[in-house]
């Protein structure tokens, strides 16, 4: 699902990915539903394509995002109450308590928040990226149909 919703360096918010052209890619907004293009000089990044330094590895967006969901109920974050750095780490901190503090910057907490509002504003309850079966699991296993065995006619 991260995989299709974008950001674009230089534009607020964030663009469900809608089709691609030779040297632009066709964006919709998230929150407004307006549809632009982004050319080829756009810094363009996809969600599920990015993650959070953790003292184990990196954690991908999409798994960050599913735990601040089920810390706030479903709900969006009061970015209000989250001002200063050590608010900002707190809630960091609550959400993902193995996150990098000294690579996770107080920006990119920020930005997380308002991404998880953006989507959480638009509807969207699962972040988690599906894996994509095989063509041949994805589809229904049609009855076959059994041939009577060919006879052949008698002169």
């Amino acid at each position: 699902m991260l995989k299709k919703i974008l950001s674009i360096s230089g534009r607020p918010g964030l663009y469900k990915l809608i089709s691609y052209g030779k040297n632009v890619v066709v964006v919709e907004g998230v929150a407004d539903g307006k549809r632009t293009p982004a050319h080829a000089r756009d810094r363009i990044v996809a969600l599920g394509d990015i993650s959070i330094y953790t003292t184990e590895g990196d954690k991908p967006l999409g798994e960050v995002f599913e735990e601040v969901f089920k810390k706030y109920e479903c709900k969006a974050v009061d970015a209000a109450n989250l001002k200063t750095g050590d608010q900002l780490r707190g809630f960091m901190a609550d959400v993902l308590p193995t996150f990098d503090a000294d690579r996770v910057h107080n920006s990119d907490i920020k930005k997380l928040i308002s991404w998880y509002n953006i989507l959480v504003g638009a509807g969207f309850t699962s972040f988690k990226n599906e894996e994509e079966k095989p063509a041949e699991e994805s589809k229904e296993e049609e009855p076959k149909e059994e041939k009577a065995p060919k006879t052949e006619a008698k002169k």
